[in-house]
């Protein structure tokens, strides 16, 4: 954040009432620091001033300076403690430790990544995702970095210690400490828990204003030598230890047990994050879910891998989404029964801000235009279900069902042969018959048919049946949920227009109810057959999207909806027209 020089908008005096706010925030913030450390670091009466900046990425950020040395920095009303102050508190936030070559390469701007952390005899400090902690290098105590931990301690260590561990914020001999006395790091002893038998070997430190150096154990030379071979191919920005020897991350991870829901897990977080990063754009929204597991999710899984909910301890994607919705990361609604869509995303969330995609991008699941749109889409399983009403109860109670219960048409058929059975019904003399006694005379006949028909074929009877029950339809989506909605489910409609000058314009409509966004299905109709497209509410129609696009597209849509997403051609209607169309032209 601190990588580049930042551009001073004011600095000003605090007032007394701003320096109690501020005390009041930090310990709030800080809870571990006491009265007296709270004195000590914000002293009532020596001056602080307020630093308003602007980051090189446009970030606008608050500093708090004492003594000529920046303290505090608040970003989004998250207060953050500086190098400068943790020198003074050095337990102030859980440390973990890296090399010196490392901090180099972090005051570039690139974050930690987890090959160059260090894991003591004593383990990891125990922290959650999004923990504010602070960076140490082997054998002083004295912070250099801090950052917020991309993941936790339990699924740093379930990763093997692989991939991106800290998004860092601030460091020594960034721009942000050369606003300050530019003084280096003090030199703290670690708390040694055990004897140290090889402590008299290790050369004593010097203080310096530069970072002392540090015997390395020969254990772990190759590591070290591994994070540098890494760090001096990275530019600024870039992250640290990304490639790493295969071989050194196995030793590493010795001990390690990764079961395969822990490793679906952290591959379904890097996903999920990736997309809200690159993929997700603030005009996608409102975003249905199934789309954004389909069309972005699964398009950032890195290659050789594949993503499974239902391998991940999550199990469904509306849970996972639930997860990430109470950790504020999105919002999601029903906007339309049965249809959850994403509506807000905090894109300026840590967890989003800071993630950095892996170094080789996975490729798109789109496919070119010219093949046609993407094969990763899976039709929704639609089956037709029926309901119990009041007058069909009497037909059913005996098997114990209750009115409202829903039915697919075979359990209604096997329902069917169970009552005429135990009723003795079937006809004696002719057996495709069944005798119509009150029960089915009043569930199933009309008034006027009561008094002349006395028998019905088996055929009949179950279609009577049918015909006179609650309809109803159950959507499944890969990896959600079934969803039930009552009458039958609406077609895709498909139809031409004229407009004036006799221009023709083709529409399209109930895509959402198939798991279709009409925004990416608009852009992808369009590139495909390159005339304008746009995207309309439909009169009358809660949050239903109509989709318009130039001239008579009929037989390019009809291809794309049954060739490519592979919906079953009787959910399509208005197709038919196409090749009478054709012939016209």
């Amino acid at each position: 954040m601190f990588a580049k020089p930042f551009k001073v908008k004011s600095n000003t005096a605090m007032k007394g009432s701003d320096r109690r706010k501020l005390r009041a925030d930090v310990g709030s913030s800080f809870p571990a620091l006491s009265t007296e450390q709270l004195s000590e670091l914000l002293p009532t009466k020596e001056e602080l001033t307020t630093v308003k900046v602007y980051a090189h990425k446009g970030d606008a950020l608050t500093i708090y300076v004492h003594n000529k040395n920046p303290i505090m920095f608040e970003l989004e009303r998250n207060l953050y403690p500086t190098v400068y102050s943790l020198w003074s508190f050095p337990d102030l936030l859980p440390a973990f430790t890296t090399w010196p070559p490392v901090l180099e390469k972090m005051s570039g701007g690139a974050d930690l990544m987890l090959p160059g952390v260090v894991v003591p005899p004593t383990g990891l400090p125990e922290v959650q995702r999004g923990s504010l902690c602070a960076v140490i290098l082997v054998g002083n105590r004295a912070p250099v970095a801090i950052g917020v931990s991309t993941m936790s301690t339990r699924e740093m260590l379930a990763s093997g210690m692989k991939g991106k561990g800290f998004n860092i914020l601030h460091t020594y001999k960034d721009q942000l400490w050369a606003y300050g006395d530019k003084s280096g790091p003090p030199v703290i002893a670690p708390v040694e828990t055990e004897p140290a038998p090889v402590a008299e070997q290790e050369e004593p430190f010097i203080p310096q204003n530069s970072v002392p150096e540090t015997h390395v154990p020969e254990t772990q030379l190759e590591t070290l030598c591994l994070v540098e071979v890494a760090a001096d191919t990275l530019q600024e920005g870039e992250d640290i230890g990304e490639e790493e020897d295969p071989e050194e991350t196995q030793d590493s991870s010795e001990g390690c047990h990764v079961s395969p829901q822990e490793a679906m897990d952290s591959l379904l977080n890097q996903c999920f994050f990736h997309a809200l990063r690159h993929k997700v754009k603030k005009s996608d929204l409102p975003l249905l879910t199934s789309t954004f597991l389909r069309n972005h999710l699964f398009s950032c899984c890195p290659e050789g891998q594949q993503v499974d909910i239902k391998k991940s301890s999550y199990k469904k994607l509306s849970k996972f989404l639930q997860v990430m919705q109470q950790r504020k990361i999105l919002q999601v609604k029903e906007l339309s029964k049965g249809v959850e869509s994403i509506v807000l995303i905090d894109w300026k969330h840590p967890d989003i801000r800071f993630f950095v995609a892996p170094v080789s991008e996975p490729p798109s699941s789109a496919e070119d235009m010219s093949g046609g749109v993407e094969h990763s889409y899976q039709p929704p399983e639609i089956i037709s279900l029926y309901g119990i009403s009041a007058k069909m109860l009497p037909l059913f109670q005996e098997s114990g069902h209750k009115k409202g219960d829903v039915l697919t048409p075979s359990d209604v058929r096997n329902v069917v042969i169970s009552y005429v059975k135990a009723n003795e019904l079937v006809h004696p003399e002719n057996k495709n018959f069944v005798t119509v006694n009150p029960v089915i005379c009043d569930c199933l006949l009309d008034k006027c048919e009561q008094n002349d028909i006395t028998h019905l074929k088996w055929d009949d009877l179950v279609t009577r049946c049918l015909e006179r029950m609650q309809h109803s339809h159950q959507v499944t989506f890969p990896g959600c949920s079934p969803v039930i909605r009552k009458g039958n489910i609406e077609p895709i409609d498909v139809s031409v227009a004229q407009r004036a000058s006799n221009k023709k314009v083709t529409m399209i409509r109930n895509l959402e109810l198939y798991g279709l966004d009409p925004s990416s299905f608009a852009s992808q109709i369009q590139q495909r057959v390159q005339a304008s497209a746009t995207c309309t509410p439909i009169p009358g129609a809660k949050d239903r999207v109509q989709v318009q696009i130039q001239g008579n597209q009929l037989s390019h849509i009809g291809k794309v909806l049954l060739e490519h997403f592979k919906i079953p051609r009787k959910y399509v209607h208005g197709l038919e027209l196409s090749a009478k169309s054709g012939k016209k032209k």
